[in-house]
Parts: C-alpha cells; sequence; structure tokens
C-alpha cells in the first residue's frame, strides 16, 4: 500500500541532465511525475526537477544524498561549462521536516565526502516557491534526444 506522495525539488545545473539521472536511478514507481522548471539567467530561477515520490518505497533523505553523489555542490552558481545562477546547486523544501532532513544530510554528506577533499559545499536549502513546467519538449529530454548536450558533472561521483 502507498502512501501519500511528497514532492521533492532539486536543482544541479541544467535540469536534462538532473532529471536524466534520477529517472536512470529512481525508475517508477519508486519516484514519479519528474518534471523539470524553465528558467533565464534574468529571473532568479533556478534549472530544477520536481520528483513526486512515494516516502514508504523511497525516503526524501535517500533522495537528498543522491542529488550530492550526482554533481558538484562545491561550485557558486555553475555546473562544468553550465555559468549563471539558473545553473546553482539548490534544495528546495516543500515541509519544515524536509528542510531539517536536508540539513542533517548535507552536514553527513560534507563530513564524509568533502571536507576529507578540502572542498565545502554550498548548496542552498531553501523553501520551494511556485513551480512552473518547462516546455513539453524539455520533458524527458536526454531521453527522447540521446545525444543532447549533458553537463559532465552530472554522474555518479561515489
Amino acid at each position: 500500500m502507498t502512501s501519500t506522495p511528497e514532492i521533492a525539488i532539486f536543482a544541479s545545473g541544467c535540469f536534462w541532465g538532473t532529471e536524466h539521472i534520477f529517472v536512470k536511478h529512481f525508475p517508477l514507481p519508486r519516484a514519479s511525475s519528474r518534471r523539470v522548471s524553465v528558467c533565464s539567467g534574468e529571473t532568479q530561477h533556478a534549472e530544477a526537477v520536481r520528483i513526486e515520490f512515494d516516502p514508504k518505497i523511497v525516503s526524501y533523505a535517500e533522495l537528498v544524498e543522491f542529488f550530492y553523489r550526482t554533481h558538484d555542490p562545491t561550485t557558486v552558481n555553475q555546473q562544468g561549462g553550465d555559468v549563471g545562477t539558473q545553473y546553482r546547486s539548490a534544495i528546495f523544501t516543500t515541509t519544515p521536516e524536509q528542510a531539517e532532513t536536508a540539513k542533517r544530510v548535507t552536514k553527513e554528506v560534507q563530513a564524509k565526502h568533502f571536507t576529507p577533499n578540502g572542498t565545502k559545499i554550498v548548496t542552498a536549502i531553501d523553501a520551494a516557491g511556485p513551480w512552473w513546467d518547462a516546455e513539453a519538449y524539455h520533458q524527458l529530454y536526454l531521453f527522447n534526444n540521446p545525444n543532447g548536450y549533458q553537463c559532465s558533472t552530472h554522474r555518479l561521483h561515489w
């Protein structure tokens, strides 16, 4: 039996790559309703993926840790060759519990994977605001366009 779905929102550079790696590693029904948000450097929006998930199947903490595994959270407003505020690393929380979990997991990941390398996570953890879907052709873009651009940081780092 499934529980009420929750929403997780992550920004880690180009939303095509963020969506692609989450879909590859969290196939339905573990997470569903993945959508990408539209942005430009002038809107202050971040390229992000919105994931509807069943917390009885996959925990929010698991998604947050996976988010950190799949990009470089130590660069400000940049992922690989993509530079600008829309490419920042951010977690947009939808509940106070998500905010607490995101902060806890961030501290754990920092201590285990980044402090030993002398680097610091700069990911913003903010309350989610309104969501705007990107145009239909952006949805599942890298599955529909396998030769499309993908940022080199969107891979498993550990």
